[in-house]
């Protein structure tokens, strides 16, 4: 058998070699070509048509005849099929195809063709082209291999064969087809020849279709047995395939029941037959979601197996523990729905239904789940019909004939599934989600989506159509569905949608409805603090008392949450079930009774306070009736939520209790049971207690105390004059001034907790890292330091039990003994396979490699032997010592071993030298090299070296050894030979005559036979060339630590490679669960979206040249530090002063340095790449284990630990595949190889095996083709087709399942993924996206992170399992560094402790999160899809996982990497798409339940880390808004200096306090809080304050600010107005400039504008307020207002490459100016036009709640020009209302003038002239007329700047409100007037902020210092970012 193994492994090897050859040339062109790669999708699905064509070319060299009858038999089919070319692409394919028919007729020089011998030639050929591929020789020679495993004598010719037998066999097949098409009109007695040969062709067919290699399969090759493929030989999947088995029990199927493939009848052809699944489908297509689920079935029985023990009988059978397992995991959310809807389940007990039910109904679940398409996000929907069809399955398996079921029949139509039962669901959803109108009832649908635009309370979405299954009012849908039925139909006229239990209205109110508990907390806290404050800290029984007040505010915002539950499910009353619209009645009521009730208690009680004569009768009415309201809330707070009651709730069935429960807490299908165990729940409301102690001592002693005085003095003041017309506040105690300095401070303190969580979130999450010992190994120091340790704490977590055994043979049986050496050897194959991965990805060298490989420590050396860069130059510093050594043996072994490794170093060179002597010598010099070791070993013992040796002859004996050396590592020649002998003679010499001391030299030199033998000539005569390979290694690995004399602290060189081994090496020591073997490891998959991102960078893409003259390959060259560049040269066997041009020289080269380049972007080969680390980490992992398949694998423990040849290995390959699954779902893969964009051959290039690593690799993609129905009518049918790399170079296709339309209804993310995931296979599923990496040691720690979900918890296993990563893309520039640090600060630490102490409100982010596969995609996947709402569709995976009673972990053992943005536009347009989804999350029903079913403190935390950062996010800007406008208020009232002068307010803690606490929030100084615990934590003190004061000196602040700015608009204005969209960012290389407009267009709404209202604001505050302390004062208080003016305005152009070079910022203005004054039109672009981009803005104004909620807002604008008219030098002490309403005539007279001078003379071309001259007359009367003003009236020069101050803020508002009415203002035809008015404000402000930077342009110091900001990091690496820049490539080169 050992024979048949080797055999076996040349097959595979040759195979896989023969690929990577295929590869290396022109692998990136082997798409199909020609007319053959051109065909049509809807001639090639059904016909051969393809086939036939690539035949046609195959066999043209051979015979040009029959190359032309097959082309003309390709062209009569493709007429046959569709006669009149409607099909897309049919046309054009006729047409090349018959040129090229021609083409070939031509060749005949115009000979006529005589076609009726067509046949017979055909005949004819075909037996002499199995003749000439001897095709029957190798059928008998395949048959003796599968019976015999032995191969052919001749074996290169047998895998030549192998090799091109696919294609042999596709020919013959082509050509047996088209005999059997031209012999049915042939002569009778040809025809029946030709017949006879067809018959014989369909023999062999059939013969080769027993071939698994030719059937497509995915994994298990089920339907035929595979030559190549091991899998098939697991008892475990034997044992699989044997349990779906049809058996005699079973319904009998009908005799003309037909089954595919080579295989037996199983369950899956009954639930075929049954239910139609795909039956009307053509061809093979009919049975591919039959066979995916196949496959998926068989794989998971056989890993649940695997985990119970792989059977060892000859017949394996399937463990009924095993099933079970796979049966209740499957089915578990069915039991649960059912149980929640309280109907039977479809079986009566798990103990009633034997193995054979179980495996038909899971069987019966993933054929459901696999062809539902979009009903697939529906998962109780997928539960109702799967109750269904299981008790019809159920009545037919207890009969004894198998029948079509009932619901899946259409009369006498076929049966099918999908179009009974998903289709008319899909139509329904297809309905809600298109804007349609039906033209015979002219009427528009009410519930549509009208692509995302309608609002979300006017149409369905999928979870309103998931929520109709939660009610048993579901179950009137009836079985089969009634399709009359509501559910199915669309609401007519104007009624409103079919809303379930929740409408996303879209407004504010929602965070109040979702956390009111939080919001009302806050407010009772607040009103107690100022309570007590204003009693001076006197907590008394009177002061008690008014404490009480908290009850009416309690109650009464109560009442508003319930009024809100009333307006907000306004939409739903129609359709929601009658018991939540009684339990929102019934709340509405009791809250608003018990609002009224204690309201009115406690304003008696309030009365009898009052009266001293009082016996406080309504004092103990109310603390009762308080006290039973608390104790009730308590009770049940505490039996929901509090953990170790909530079981009593669930045991009571009391129905008063459940009653009162039932009012306290909504009862929905998800949301039950959110609690966690004792000790957590103590632990996170530990967290929050401290958070509230410092929060609140904070807010009282430092917000509301210091205000208390203040106020009492502003409300006790007398009338204070104003300089205006008061109207509120002057007769209120002067309200809105005691408003004005409030305002503020309450702002902060709503959101100043979140400042609090902040802090002590990065303490305790530094102090959990440090527990977890995170940063133990931050330098490459500490890895040599500690590697000693590696190998031990590598075996104990990342060895399986079956591979923690010593390896050795028979010379080494004592080596045994030492578990060091035996964990070195088992570490070795690991860490030298890491270092071959870092070599391959160019981040060291081949010298590197060899330095840092590890010796396989297996042989009989009695020692560990380490890397050579720990014991490089140890030797010579060794040899210093001894021979500086004065002291005694002792002392100088002390001395070496103080350095550990240079001990190792000596011991290793000392028995090394001894070891490789005696295999050079023997006789008479094998005995003198063992008497010469046995006296040192005897000196040493007797500690009498010094006496034995003259350690100053030491340098003398290492030089000749390192000549021996030299020579041995030499390939043997005689020359060799002989100077070999020499140099030993001369160690014997220098030996015996230097080193030896003159008694044992004596000794030696008069030794008989050693004398006479050196008398004679014999010794050393003569030597034996070193052979075995392990003295071969040990000959090189001396001769290295001999020579050698680089410092182990360069190495390795790369910051990259030093990165990765720190975090390996350190995770070492990390806890995490023991791994298991290979075989018992939970299977997983690896999943990643892909739509029309760089696949790989092409030639041109790196050589075309940006404006600068820089390509993206001279940047990439320059920019990766580490000697990259220099390492891919090396890789490939070229120079380093190789130039571009001589690698486009070579194809092989080329396509080498593309991947070489992809392998630094963002592309998907990076991704591709990672990502099948996993699989050869697995391959390396199984090979090392070694598991028997009762065939000797040559893997026996002698050499157990060599990893040569792992990935040939057919077992290792095969277990990987078993336990690897990875699916790229390129949703429009099928449309790009139409069109033949480049994508997809790239896509094809990564599928072809590229160096033979992703053999694994599938691609999913929906196909799209147009079909003629029968009617004639054009329809277009949609496909989930999965494919793979055939042996051709072509796509293989796999499965393809009919979809029930167009597959794209929601979200394309989540859509994308929803129809790839039926491809998935395992328990688990790993989401990346296509910006990723990853790392071969990482992936080794896959099968130890599975495990987790096995692990401890908390009371429920994890669902998901969350990872670090590591952002690559930091390095580029300041700006990528600052998002890497936030990221990277997030993704650990933050992420760390949301999972613990926070527990379970970490949710998922959308990276690298591992899920529970069966758990998720029965509970409607992955992601949710429904459309804008759903835009970060990621989170909600983590919302449904926890509503669903998931548990989220987090886990930081190990790391994926992951891209992110590195330009500012790049980075403010991902974050505007993040803040966009949160406000649209905060509209969302799963934000509400979870805010709702939360405890309080969970809710607390949930809150604060998704929608609440945002929100607190927002109320710091507003916070600076809050306070300007009030600081506004009193400068213009006059109030200020009245203010001041009576109360002498002259510096306000308070105030002082909530502006410091927003200002740091606003430069990210709490952002940065997190980060800087993380460098600390992993860098070390030090580092962290160096990186921290470098961030600032990068101006870190501005950028934080800058962000800040963008996070509020987007969010905002999400919440008021809608538009979320997903923001493509293209994820490429930014260094290049962006011009001043394009930065304008981006910025201008959501921060230039919002910037210039702050900068006027405190211009009028300057002007016009009052202070004691002066300007500087001034300064002082309103110094981050500043700060945030500055960074909004000009943080683009800061961060803007050569933002401030003069030549391009002449060149952005001519840009700008130009872009400004272009007209728009049809067609033309915002990036083009102004007028456009104007006409852009507007369009996110769609509702008049919108429009209405603009113009409140517009209206701020109003009190500039109403304060600063009446103070006017002009208006004296005037406040009269006729002052401000003469400024209104005045600004009408402004705007006529600007009419008329903006009136255009191409209006009116007969005027021209008498405009130009109207104009200078208005212009002169106009100067004229204000210098009468000035002179002669108390009109100044300050007070006509004081005018524009007025005027530019109500002009704006008169703007802002006419685009707010744009349809008003059109009708009255004054919109143009208004587009030139807005034309002019931008105009303004562009001028405003290019003014300092054409300023700063003028100054070249200044662009070379705003360089060295934005790219310090590369500086700091002595990168040429200058040259970069400037595009000066020739200096560089030359």
């Amino acid at each position: 058998m050992g024979r048949v193994s080797d055999n076996w492994e040349r097959l595979v090897r040759a195979t896989l070699q023969g690929e990577q050859l295929r590869n290396a040339g022109q692998g990136h062109e082997r798409i199909s070509s020609g007319i053959a790669g051109a065909v049509p999708p809807s001639l090639g699905r059904k016909t051969n048509i393809e086939a036939i064509l690539q035949a046609a070319d195959e066999v043209e060299a051979e015979d040009q005849n029959v190359a032309r009858i097959l082309s003309e038999q390709a062209y009569n089919m493709a007429q046959n099929l569709d006669p009149s070319s409607d099909g897309r692409g049919v046309l054009q394919f006729k047409t090349g195809l018959m040129s090229i028919i021609k083409q070939k007729l031509a060749k005949k020089d115009g000979a006529p063709i005589d076609r009726s011998h067509d046949v017979e030639l055909l005949a004819n050929f075909y037996l002499s082209y199995k003749r000439k591929h001897r095709v029957d020789d190798i059928q008998r020679e395949e048959q003796k291999w599968r019976e015999t495993g032995t191969f052919s004598a001749n074996l290169g010719e047998m895998e030549l064969r192998f090799l091109k037998m696919k294609k042999v066999y596709a020919t013959l097949r082509a050509l047996a087809e088209v005999m059997e098409a031209l012999s049915q009109g042939a002569a009778p007695d040809v025809g029946m020849r030709i017949k006879e040969e067809w018959k014989e062709g369909v023999m062999l067919l059939s013969r080769i279709k027993r071939s698994g290699e030719l059937m497509p399969y995915n994994i298990v090759p089920l339907e035929a047995p595979s030559l190549t493929n091991a899998i098939e030989v697991f008892p475990e999947v034997k044992g699989a395939i044997s349990a779906i088995r049809y058996t005699e029990h079973f319904p009998q199927l009908p005799d003309n029941f037909e089954i595919s493939g080579q295989r037996d009848a199983d369950m899956f052809d009954l639930l075929e037959y049954v239910f139609g699944f795909q039956v009307d489908g053509i061809g093979d297509v009919l049975k591919d979601n039959i066979r995916n689920q196949r496959e998926n079935v068989v794989l998971a029985i056989a890993n649940a197996q695997c985990r119970l023990g792989v059977p060892v009988e000859a017949n394996p059978k399937i463990d009924e523990k095993a099933v079970t397992e796979v049966f209740l995991k499957v089915l578990d959310n069915y039991i649960k729905w059912c149980k929640y809807l309280r109907i039977r389940l479809a079986w009566n007990s798990i103990e009633a239904i034997n193995r054979d039910r179980k495996l038909f109904l899971v069987s019966l679940y993933f054929l459901i789940w696999g062809e539902a398409a979009n009903v697939r996000f529906l998962p109780e929907c997928i539960c109702y019909i799967f109750h269904h069809m299981a008790r019809e399955l159920d009545a037919i398996l207890d009969h004894g004939v198998a029948n079509p079921a009932a619901s899946c029949k259409s009369g006498n139509g076929p049966v099918s599934f999908l179009e009974q039962v998903i289709c008319p669901i899909y139509e329904t959803i297809l309905k809600i989600h298109t804007k349609r109108r039906n033209r015979l009832e002219h009427q528009l649908e009410a519930a549509q989506n009208n692509n995302g635009k309608a609002a979300h309370s006017a149409w369905r979405n999928y979870d309103d159509f998931n929520e109709f299954f939660w009610s048993p009012a579901c179950f009137e849908l009836s079985w089969p569905m009634k399709r009359d039925s509501s559910f199915l139909l669309a609401p007519k006229g104007r009624k409103r949608t079919g809303k379930t239990a929740f409408v996303e209205h879209r407004t504010f109110l929602h965070l109040y409805r979702s956390f009111h508990r939080l919001w009302i907390f806050l407010a009772l806290m607040f009103q107690a603090l100022t309570i007590i404050a204003f009693n001076h800290g006197n907590v008394n029984l009177d002061t008690f008392k008014i404490i009480l007040s908290i009850g009416p505010t309690f109650t009464i915002m109560n009442f508003a949450e319930s009024c809100l539950d009333v307006l907000l499910m306004f939409g739903a009353y129609a359709t929601a079930r009658g018991m939540a619209i009684s339990r929102i009645v019934i709340r509405f009521f009791w809250c608003g009774f018990s609002a009224v009730f204690v309201t009115y208690v406690y304003l008696k009680l309030l009365q009898e306070r009052k009266n001293p004569n009082s016996n406080s009768f309504y004092f103990r009415i109310y603390i009762i009736v308080l006290g039973v309201y608390a104790a009730l809330r308590l009770v049940y707070a505490m039996l929901l939520k509090f953990p170790t009651c909530h079981a009593l709730s669930e045991m009571s069935n009391q129905s008063f209790f459940q009653f009162f429960k039932w009012i306290y807490q909504e009862r929905y299908f998800v949301g039950r049971g959110l609690f966690e165990r004792t000790s957590d729940y103590f632990r996170y409301v530990g967290y929050w207690l401290v958070i509230f102690a410092c929060k609140f001592t904070f807010a009282y002693f430092l917000q509301i105390r210091p205000l208390v005085k203040p106020t009492n003095i502003i409300v006790e003041l007398p009338s204070l004059p104003y300089s205006w017309h008061d109207i509120i506040s002057k007769n209120n105690n002067n309200l809105l001034t005691i408003a004005s300095i409030w305002a503020p401070v309450i702002a902060i303190y709503l959101m100043d907790i979140h400042i609090w969580y902040t802090v002590l979130s990065a303490i305790v999450g530094g102090v959990m890292g440090a527990r977890a010992r995170l940063g133990e190994i931050r330098s490459i120091e500490m890895v040599h330091k500690r590697f000693e340790s590696f190998p031990a704490a590598f075996v104990k977590n990342l060895v399986s039990p079956l591979n923690k055994r010593m390896p050795s043979n028979r010379q080494s049986a004592q080596v045994t003994q030492n578990m060091d050496k035996a964990h070195a050897a088992i570490f070795s194959p690991f860490w030298n396979e890491i270092i071959k991965s870092l070599r391959e990805e160019d981040y060291i060298s081949n010298r590197e490699m060899d330095l840092l490989s590890i010796p396989s420590n297996t042989g009989s050396l009695r020692l560990v032997q380490w890397p050579l860069f720990l014991l490089s130059s140890k030797i010579l510093l060794a040899i210093d010592l001894a021979l500086d050594c004065k002291d005694t043996q002792r002392d100088l072994w002390n001395r070496i071993c103080r350095d550990e490794y240079m001990a190792y170093a000596v011991q290793e060179c000392y028995y090394s030298i001894e070891k490789i002597l005696h295999s050079l010598v023997d006789g008479e010099g094998s005995r003198w090299v063992e008497k010469i070791f046995r006296e040192i070993n005897n000196s040493i013992m007797e500690d009498s070296l010094f006496v034995v040796l003259s350690l100053q002859k030491l340098p003398l004996v290492l030089q000749r050894l390192t000549g021996l050396t030299g020579l041995l590592i030499r390939n043997e020649t005689p020359e060799l030979a002989i100077g070999a002998a020499e140099s030993v003679r001369e160690i014997y010499e220098v030996v015996t005559h230097h080193l030896l001391t003159s008694n044992l030299r004596e000794q030696v030199d008069t030794w008989n036979i050693l004398a006479k033998a050196r008398n004679e000539g014999r010794l050393f005569s003569r030597i034996q060339w070193p052979k075995d390979p392990e003295i071969k290694e040990q000959v090189k690995r001396l001769h290295l630590l001999l020579t050698v004399k680089d410092s182990a602290a360069n190495i390795p060189k790369n910051l990259e490679a030093r990165r990765r081994l720190q975090f390996f090496t350190n995770s070492l020591f990390m806890d995490m669960p023991p791994a298991k073997p290979v075989c018992e490891m939970m299977p997983f998959s690896v999943f990643t979206p892909y739509y029309s991102e760089t696949v790989l960078y092409r030639s041109s893409d790196l050589r075309v040249e940006n404006e600068d003259g820089i390509s993206t390959l001279f940047y990439l060259q320059k920019i990766f530090p580490g000697y990259e560049w220099e390492n891919f040269l090396e890789r490939i066997g070229r120079l380093e002063s190789t130039v571009d041009a001589d690698l486009e020289e070579s194809s092989s080269d080329m396509l080498e340095l593309r991947f070489w380049a992809s392998y630094r972007g963002q592309t998907l080969a990076r991704t591709v790449r990672g990502m099948m680390y996993y699989r050869r980490a697995i391959m390396l992992q199984s090979y090392l284990e070694s598991r028997s398949l009762g065939v000797d694998e040559s893997n026996s423990i002698a050499n157990f630990p060599t990893t040569q040849g792992f990935e040939l290995s057919r077992e290792a390959r095969a277990q990987a595949d078993m336990k690897f699954t990875y699916v790229v779902s390129c949703q429009i893969y099928g449309q790009q190889k139409q069109k033949k964009l480049p994508e997809a051959a790239d896509i094809a290039l990564l599928l072809q095996s590229f160096k033979g690593m992703n053999e694994a690799l599938r691609v999913a993609f929906i196909h799209a083709e147009d079909t003629v129905k029968i009617d004639g009518k054009l329809t277009t049918e949609f496909y989930s087709k999965l494919v793979k790399a055939d042996g051709n170079g072509k796509d293989q296709e796999i499965f393809s399942i009919k979809l029930p339309g167009d597959p794209k209804l929601g979200e394309g993310k989540p859509e994308n993924q929803n129809h790839a995931i039926i491809f998935t296979r395992g328990e688990a599923i790993q989401t990346i996206d296509m910006n990723q990496d990853n790392y071969l040691e990482e992936a080794m720690k896959m099968r130890n992170l599975l495990e987790e979900f096995q692990g401890n918890h908390g009371i429920r296993p994890p669902t998901i399992l969350g990872v670090r990563e590591h952002v690559f893309t930091g390095s580029v520039s300041s700006l990528a560094w600052f998002m890497s640090n936030q990221e990277t600060s997030f993704v650990t630490l933050g992420q760390r402790v949301l999972a613990s102490p926070l527990k379970r409100v970490r949710m998922h982010y959308g990276h690298p999160d591992v899920f529970d596969r069966i758990f998720h995609i029965s509970r409607g996947g992955i992601s949710k899809a429904s459309r804008v709402i759903n835009i970060s569709e990621d989170i909600y995976a983590g919302f449904n996982s926890t509503l669903r009673q998931g548990n989220i972990t987090h886990h930081e053992y190990i790391q994926v990497g992951k891209g992110r943005d590195v330009g500012l536009n790049q980075i403010a347009l991902f974050e505007g798409k993040v803040a966009g989804g949160n406000g649209e999350q905060v509209l969302s029903r799963d934000v509400y339940r979870l805010g709702q079913l939360f405890d309080f403190f969970r809710m607390l935390s949930f809150f604060f880390t998704t929608v609440g950062y945002y929100v607190c996010t927002m109320m710091t800007v507003l916070t600076v808004y809050i306070f300007l406008y009030g600081r506004v208020y009193l400068a213009l009232s006059g109030l200020d200096e009245g203010v001041a002068n009576f109360a002498k307010l002259t510096g306000n803690t308070a105030l002082d306090a909530a502006l410091n606490a927003q200002f740091l929030v606003q430069i990210g100084v709490f952002t940065a809080v997190p980060m800087i615990m993380g460098f600390i934590l992993e860098l070390g003190l030090l580092k962290a304050i160096v990186s921290f004061i470098t961030m600032q000196l990068q101006l870190c602040s501005v950028f934080f600010t800058f962000s800040l700015g963008t996070r509020t608009h987007y969010f905002g204005r999400t919440i008021l107005h809608g538009g979320a969209k997903y923001k493509a960012t293209g994820r490429g290389f930014v260094v290049r400039h962006i011009k001043f407009a394009e930065n304008y267009r981006l910025y201008s709404r959501s921060h230039f504008v919002k910037a210039l209202e702050v900068a006027l604001l405190l211009i009028v505050y300057i002007a016009y307020g009052y202070t004691d302390g002066g300007a500087v004062s001034f300064v002082l208080l309103t110094l981050s207002s500043w700060f945030l003016v500055i960074s909004w305005l000009f943080a683009p152009y800061i961060f803007n490459p050569s933002g401030f070079e003069w030549q391009k910022t002449v060149e952005d203005f001519d840009d700008w100016t130009s872009w400004l004054l272009y007209k728009g039109g049809v067609g033309v672009k915002g990036d083009n036009s102004w007028e456009s981009w104007w006409e852009e803005e507007q369009a996110h104004i769609q509702t008049l709640r919108g429009r209405i909620l603009e113009t409140i807002l517009s209206l701020r604008f109003i009190i500039f020009q109403y304060g600063i008219v009446y103070k006017l030098h002009l208006t004296g002490k005037d406040t009269s209302l006729v002052i401000y309403g003469f400024s209104w005539v005045v600004l009408v007279g402004l705007v006529m003038i600007f009419k008329l001078f903006s009136f255009s003379p191409k209006k009116s071309s007969n005027f021209g002239l008498v405009m130009r001259f109207s104009q200078g007359v208005f212009s002169l009367a106009l100067v004229a007329a204000l210098c009468l003003l000035v002179a002669f009236t108390d009109l100044s020069i300050a007070d006509l700047f004081a005018c524009i101050l007025a005027f530019i803020p109500t002009g704006w508002l008169i703007l802002s409100l006419a685009i707010t009415w744009k349809r008003a203002v059109r009708i009255v035809g004054l919109w143009d007037s208004v587009r030139e008015f807005a034309r002019m404000y931008d105009a303004g402000m562009g001028m405003i902020i290019f003014a300092p930077i054409a300023v700063l342009s003028w100054f070249p110091f200044v662009s070379t210092f705003q360089s060295r900001i934005l790219f310090n990091q590369a500086f700091s690496r002595g990168l040429e970012i200058s040259i970069i820049l400037a595009g000066n490539k020739a200096n560089v080169q030359a």
